[in-house]
């Protein structure tokens, strides 16, 4: 059996929304990218393994649509979810789990210019080398989630902030490409990303009172 038989009962349409066709990976990925970030926001370790699996899903469902920046950075998605399953169980003080803490300045300028620069070059490969119908967007968007996802591996609670950005954009464009289930997962993903935020602001260390002079 090919690879291409194995994944096809993946890909084949079950029911459709809207006019269009959803497949077993795309309700897979809803199901899974919802406790994925249900379980980031409850600083749950267990979030890592279920989220490689959620975006080895939504590869597939993009690769499928021509959304090739957004299937391209899944591959980069499982690399970062072991990376942050490492991180988190072992990237504290004395290999403990590390504490919610806030972006340094450094950080933010670090993750900045190197957003930036990803989107750019998406910006140029797609355009000049896919038939791809929204490149500045996947690129966009692609680059915002690199740089939330790498933030959630530190546990930097800003973080939170990149994915809302990034939700608010992915929202319209997986309803432009006919995504309808995964854009209505986007919703309930930005719903989650401000109870994350929530739960984390108020997860980070009390500030020590200001000594009066």
């Amino acid at each position: 059996m090919t690879l291409a038989e194995l994944l096809d009962p993946l890909l084949q349409p079950v029911f459709t929304i809207a006019g269009a066709p959803t497949s077993r990976a795309e309700l897979l990925g809803f199901a899974t990218g919802i406790l994925t970030v249900w379980l980031v926001a409850r600083q749950n370790i267990w979030n890592w393994p279920i989220g490689v699996v959620n975006v080895i899903l939504l590869g597939l469902v993009f690769l499928a649509v021509g959304l090739y920046a957004d299937a391209a950075l899944q591959v980069v998605y499982v690399a970062l979810g072991l990376y942050g399953w490492w991180q988190w169980r072992y990237g504290g003080e004395g290999r403990t789990a590390p504490a919610v803490r806030p972006t340094g300045r450094a950080e933010w300028a670090a993750l900045a210019g190197c957003g930036a620069a990803t989107a750019a070059a998406l910006t140029f490969a797609l355009a000049t080398w896919t038939d791809s119908t929204v490149p500045f967007w996947d690129a966009l968007t692609t680059a915002l989630s690199l740089m939330a996802t790498y933030g959630q591996t530190r546990k930097l609670v800003e973080s939170w902030w990149l994915w809302i950005a990034a939700d608010l954009i992915y929202i319209p464009l997986y309803a432009y490409k006919g995504l309808y289930l995964t854009s209505a997962l986007y919703v309930v993903f930005l719903a989650l990303c401000v109870s994350g935020l929530l739960a984390w602001r108020r997860a980070l260390p009390a500030r020590p009172a200001a000594v009066a002079a």
